[in-house]
């Protein structure tokens, strides 16, 4: 992926990794769209930035996006990568039947969303010089976690779908897949202060660092994210998953009684 002379569109661009992504590609000289529902808090990180713009978009109805993809192409027909940065984590509890709301909305955001915006700007990605796709998946979508366990399976949906559209777009568009690992952020209530998290600067500084690489890696992984890729191909799958959600039960806990 080419690190400057881009129009880079990041989804979730208001907050979180989405918005310190969308600061850093533009610090490179980057013209950067940033996308989400609160324009509002999309304007906030555009600020007084030239070539930085907002645009709303509710990845959860396909009228809107097909719409917003329209105008995209219409307002910047340069635009030649995509950052499916866009998603929503919901604690759900397994052991009762429930309300699915929220297992419906993540499904709809984390999953339909991207397939639906590739679906849409593709064929013009395709057309444009040194394009790229860049999914963002998680650490989870390799070790899931008990608590959101709807986000884990979107996420593990994610870097399989992801797989399967690089081959299909092999000399076309590069296709990238970044997986976080537990960052600092407001992804979840009480997250960007939780101890046991990654810095969302030191995450960036890192991923920033990965993309730079020549050729960039077909994943984007930090090295805090590595015990997690890696878990099922070390044969210690069962071990890292009690890890896992022990520690993240921890921190959630530890977070609670602070408050």
């Amino acid at each position: 992926m080419h690190m400057t002379g881009n129009t880079i569109l990041i989804t979730g661009g208001g907050s979180g990794i989405g918005a310190a992504l969308a600061h850093r590609f533009h610090d490179l000289g980057n013209t950067v769209i940033v996308a989400g529902r609160r324009l509002e808090s999309l304007q906030a990180v555009v600020g007084d930035r030239s070539n930085m713009h907002a645009l709303p978009l509710d990845i959860e109805d396909p009228a809107a996006i097909a719409a917003f993809a329209e105008t995209l192409v219409s307002r910047f027909p340069d635009v030649n990568v995509l950052i499916n940065n866009a998603g929503i984590m919901r604690f759900e509890a397994l052991d009762r039947a429930r309300d699915l709301t929220d297992a419906e909305a993540t499904i709809t955001t984390n999953l339909l969303g991207p397939i639906r915006l590739i679906d849409a700007l593709v064929e013009h990605l395709a057309a444009r010089p040194n394009a790229a796709i860049v999914n963002v998946s998680s650490g989870l979508a390799f070790v899931p976690l008990v608590a959101t366990p709807t986000y884990s399976a979107t996420k593990a949906a994610i870097h399989s779908y992801t797989q399967s559209l690089r081959d299909a777009l092999s000399g076309k568009v590069e296709v990238i897949e970044l997986a976080p690992p537990a960052v600092q952020t407001e992804l979840t209530p009480g997250q960007s202060t939780r101890e046991g998290y990654m810095p969302l600067e030191a995450f960036i500084d890192e991923v920033m660092g990965l993309f730079a690489k020549q050729p960039t890696p077909a994943e984007i992984l930090v090295e805090r994210v590595g015990f997690l890729r890696s878990a099922e191909a070390e044969n210690r799958f069962d071990q890292t998953f009690a890890a896992l959600n022990e520690f993240a039960r921890k921190a959630r806990e530890g977070s609670a009684s602070k408050a």
